[in-house]
């Protein structure tokens, strides 16, 4: 039987890209999203893959989601834990509102997915939890101090379940994208986009596809001895 995999914000960007390329590996495979029931309904449409809707900054509705995901389809092996939000400021202007939709969404939605699946995966004896984090989390970023504080605990998180799950089997890894060709990114004028290739030795933005790949490797058996690691997928233009 195929191992499930869920995707969180998994209908645009680099989490569809992960969720085609988890079902292209023959993973029966989930996509959540939070907010665009069109864009959800043509993926859907184009890849056959299913999509549900809620919130990961609310708990409640993650396990409502979860159990919905696991009724149709069966327990949970593999977690990408995808979704993120962005609501930038310099700090001397960053509300407490912009600070908290942030936190909420990118770093407690990490555990208000994880959480509820996690028993499971315990007494299952496998499990994937795979972490999108960034590289703003590694070395900062202006006006993103709620952004990279976020995806900085998400890393912290990683390392922490990966020393509580490896004796179950259970592996909980991260991928650090640098600068990604999304929608959000190739929107940006064309002047300001130069300017973050010109910082990457790569000399380019990376594809969805390269993150996606990074997800099916950590996903696999050949991973298994992977765990707490963070994957730095950006083009050579920070190093930890």
């Amino acid at each position: 039987m195929a191992r499930v995999a869920l995707v969180t914000g998994g209908t645009r960007g680099i989490g569809a890209a992960i969720s085609k390329a988890l079902k292209a590996e023959g993973y029966t495979v989930a996509a959540n999203f939070a907010g665009n029931e069109e864009a959800a309904a043509q993926f859907t449409q184009e890849t056959g893959i299913p999509t549900y809707k809620w919130s990961v900054a609310d708990y409640d509705a993650c396990k409502a989601g979860i159990q919905r995901v696991e009724d149709d389809l069966g327990p949970i092996d593999v977690l990408v834990n995808n979704a993120g939000i962005t609501r930038d400021a310099p700090f001397h202007k960053m509300t407490p509102d912009q600070w908290r939709e942030v936190i909420d969404t990118n770093l407690s939605g990490v555990f208000n997915m994880t959480h509820p699946i996690w028993p499971g995966m315990r007494e299952r004896k496998f499990g994937r939890v795979i972490v999108i984090s960034s590289i703003n989390g590694q070395k900062g970023q202006f006006a993103q101090v709620n952004y990279a504080a976020s995806k900085a605990g998400d890393l912290g998180i990683v390392k922490s379940l990966a020393q509580e799950g490896a004796r179950f089997g259970i592996t909980a890894n991260a991928i650090c994208p640098g600068y990604i060709a999304t929608e959000m990114v190739m929107a940006v004028p064309e002047k300001v986009r130069d300017a973050i290739i010109g910082q990457i030795p790569a000399g380019r933005l990376g594809e969805p596809e390269e993150i996606a790949r990074c997800v099916t490797f950590l996903a696999s058996d050949d991973a298994e001895f992977l765990n707490g690691s963070t994957i730095s997928a950006n083009g050579g233009q920070f190093f930890v």
